[in-house]
């Protein structure tokens, strides 16, 4: 089930940046971590050199290229408040038919009932919705999240989200509402890491970042949202606060949703599996934290929502599991690009 609405540095570099980031670990191995148990010896993803990361390199001698599309010159924050208006946000379109109502309110059978249901909740300023025009305006159909960056400008998706060209980020987003509390962002750039998919080992790779342009008084982004820490998977068990936005055609409510819970590990795959009913199309990108911190209103990534089949399972209750890759080398290697711009 897609959870979306439509259903060149070297190791010195890498390890500097990485000791400021508390990124270490993923050129090394995992480390413990207090919201989770240390992998054991079978439980613990083998490390591999995936294209892109460092000290991998193409038969020539050069790392691969990370892919990187750039959004149009014209594509500006002006450009993407200009144009996602409030009426034209309320007007978008979901893809496809709307059900009569969210499935998330059927009855729940029992074996539903024994696994924790996500809650409404009015947002968190570092989680937010993906708007695209690429082709036609379009309902939300992705969440992305904010993440600490030098540049104060980064965002976290799926890989299957990709933006696109002439895609924004609305942080927090209110549906209806005449002002967005924290803006529209216009996306400048998307970096994906090469192979991703959503089948097969590729699937282990399905993750993306983005960067925002300033706002129109020269802000950043995360100097009025504030960011997540991109950290290293501490394993495949941890608790977890995931936060999201289901698209509008999935949970007609239009807000975001949060669940506590944990996680255990996606059979076959390098990617975390979690339980918790309601996490419907349109939440691919949503972040998995640890510590989250309920005064500053963010915490650690570790994942997101997407992997195998987009982030879930195909059939009769899909939004009751989601999945997210496994963040080492590879995930490190992508932001590094795109911290470099």
């Amino acid at each position: 089930m897609r959870r979306h609405g439509r259903k060149h540095r070297g190791k010195a570099v890498a390890a500097a940046l990485g000791a400021g980031l508390g990124l270490t670990a993923l050129l090394t191995t995992a480390t413990v971590s207090q919201a989770g148990t240390a992998p054991g010896p079978d439980d613990r993803p083998r490390t591999r050199t995936a294209p892109g990361a460092p000290g991998d390199t193409t038969g020539d001698g050069h790392e691969p290229r990370i892919s990187i599309v750039s959004a149009a010159a014209s594509w500006t924050a002006e450009a993407a408040a200009d144009f996602w208006t409030p009426a034209k946000m309320a007007a978008a379109m979901p893809h496809g038919d709307a059900p009569a109502g969210p499935a998330a309110t059927a009855a729940l059978t029992p074996a539903a009932a024994s696994v924790p249901t996500a809650r409404h909740i009015s947002g968190i300023p570092s989680v937010g919705v993906l708007f695209s025009v690429d082709k036609d305006a379009h309902a939300h159909y992705c969440t992305a999240s904010v993440v600490s960056s030098p540049r104060r400008n980064l965002l976290l998706t799926a890989g299957h989200c990709n933006p696109g060209k002439r895609a924004a980020f609305v942080p927090k987003y209110r549906s209806g509402a005449t002002t967005q509390p924290y803006g529209v962002w216009a996306i400048t750039k998307s970096f994906l890491y090469p192979g991703h998919g959503t089948t097969g080992s590729a699937s282990d790779l399905d993750f993306a970042f983005a960067t925002v342009a300033p706002d129109r008084r020269g802000r950043s982004v995360e100097s009025l949202t504030g960011g997540n820490t991109l950290t290293p998977t501490p394993g495949y068990t941890n608790d977890v606060t995931v936060i999201g936005y289901p698209s509008v055609r999935n949970d007609p409510e239009d807000r975001a949703i949060r669940c506590e819970t944990r996680t255990t590990r996606l059979d076959g795959y390098r990617q975390l599996r979690m339980r918790c009913n309601g996490f419907h199309g349109g939440t691919s990108g949503s972040p998995w934290l640890t510590h989250f911190d309920e005064r500053t209103r963010t915490g650690r990534v570790i994942g997101n929502i997407g992997g195998l089949n987009g982030g879930g399972p195909n059939g009769p209750h899909a939004d009751r599991t989601s999945y997210s890759p496994y963040y080492g080398t590879e995930i490190l290697a992508l932001y590094l690009r795109a911290i470099s711009g």
